[in-house]
């Protein structure tokens, strides 16, 4: 699987942006995909995930209730609704894909995009 991440910029305290991830390959729709940030000196850190269907969604407390995942697995891609953006949501934001079950650490996701840059001013 090969992940294309898009729809970073530079938006407004407040604001909101929609980042997409394009896979290809035939199994997409067989991997859980994920959301990771990481912010200038800081670790990489989970956002979001979603399972194979879109049944099941994870959020970190930090996005809960701001941010929204989805996919379309007959388009292979997944979505990140970002609404009511702060600065400290600033970070390259990664897509990845994953087949454990244990979404929310780096280490368990097989394939990663490129990264999209995020800047949130005040």
């Amino acid at each position: 699987v090969q992940l294309q991440a898009s729809g970073g910029g530079l938006v407004q305290a407040g604001g909101s942006l929609r980042l997409s991830c394009a896979g290809t390959g035939r199994t997409f729709n067989m991997y859980i995909m994920g959301w990771f940030r990481q912010a200038p000196g800081k670790e990489r850190e989970f956002v979001a995930a979603i399972h194979w269907s879109g049944g099941k969604v994870y959020y970190a407390d930090s996005v809960k209730g701001r941010f929204t995942i989805s996919r379309d697995n007959a388009k292979n891609t997944v979505c990140l609704q970002m609404n009511s953006l702060k600065p400290e949501d600033t970070a390259v934001y990664y897509c990845a894909a994953t087949q454990n079950i244990v979404v929310v650490s780096t280490s368990s996701y097989d394939y990663w995009g490129q990264g999209t840059l995020v800047t949130v001013s005040s």
